[in-house]
């Protein structure tokens, strides 16, 4: 029961974090707008994303991908719940990883079901060089990615130590 709690926490603060953010942003900001954080680095932008990471399927001429988005998190979600299921009650970082990846999905989730779009406001570049917009529920995302990538190389050296 420990390891939904834990990742139940870690989801919730997620979900809550990205939502004060991007209503903060959407409150603040005019859309398409930008303001300067660190000339040259770091910016804050109200930009909108009807489409996934780095922009597949943001396009206007299409309308069938909020329900589109909106079902595949749904199956993640599912499987996200299967995994921690699976998951040993001690590889803390599957289910912090799966905690992460929740929270995220569910920001955004939120975002899709609410808006049909979802807001992004972080905007990292390097002089014209610009990394895609994203928010806080990206970053669990990969945070909870990289903690997964993290439990998989960690059970997988201590499978081939009983070996």
């Amino acid at each position: 029961m420990k390891k939904y709690s834990l990742a139940g926490l870690i989801a919730t603060v997620i979900i809550i974090l990205d939502q004060i953010t991007k209503v903060a942003i959407r409150n603040n900001l005019e859309l398409w707008s930008s303001k300067t954080i660190i000339t040259d680095y770091f910016n804050l932008v109200y930009v909108i994303n009807k489409g996934a990471a780095f922009g597949f399927l943001n396009r206007s001429d299409i309308n069938w991908q909020r329900t589109f988005f909106i079902v595949v998190t749904v199956i993640s979600l599912a499987a996200i719940t299967m995994l921690l299921k699976s998951t040993k009650d001690k590889d803390l970082f599957q289910i912090a990883g799966l905690g992460f990846i929740l929270g995220g999905a569910v920001g955004n989730l939120i975002d899709r079901i609410i808006y049909g779009e979802v807001t992004d406001f972080l905007d990292i570049y390097m002089g014209t060089h610009h990394w895609p917009a994203f928010n806080v529920a990206d970053i669990a995302i990969c945070i909870g990615a990289v903690a997964m990538i993290i439990s998989v190389y960690r059970n997988k050296s201590n499978a081939s130590n009983i070996i």
